[in-house]
């Protein structure tokens, strides 16, 4: 049962917008912090990352838990009205991400995906980062 009207909760999730959120602003302003100069929401790349270290040849994706599935993690629950719509939705979203990400490592991008509850604290970013950055890129025909 939600705690607010249908009405008010389709206002509430109509007012997420993609773009700026906290988890990102987060990310942002960890490397920035670390002097990591960056761009954002690159229109020509594959998915839009949110951040883009062109210096790096890495591009960061902040993930929210709930909308990008994150595995294990108890932000991505599974709404209790119309769950065929939902697991369509959900199912729809993961799929875009991995053809981004697919399309990213073709380009020869590093890619990153911080998730919305790594954001919380600021050492697990600084860690990612440099983990990403201090490994060698990976090609498509390595991977497999």
């Amino acid at each position: 049962m939600d705690i607010v009207d249908s009405k008010r909760r389709s206002a509430m999730m109509a007012a997420i917008g993609p773009r700026h959120t906290l988890p990102e602003l987060s990310v942002r302003r960890v490397a920035h912090r670390m002097g990591f100069r960056f761009r954002l929401h690159v229109k020509g790349l594959p998915g839009r990352p949110d951040v883009v270290l062109p210096r790096h040849h890495t591009v960061i994706f902040v993930h929210g838990c709930f909308w990008h599935r994150h595995k294990g993690c108890g932000n991505a629950v599974m709404p209790k009205t119309r769950p065929a719509f939902w697991a369509s939705k959900f199912e729809q979203n993961v799929a875009r991400d991995s053809r981004a990400i697919d399309a990213l490592r073709e380009m020869g991008w590093r890619v990153v995906v911080i998730w919305e509850c790594e954001t919380e604290d600021a050492r697990i970013i600084e860690r990612r980062l440099l983990g990403a950055l201090h490994r060698p890129k990976r090609r498509r025909s390595a991977q497999r």
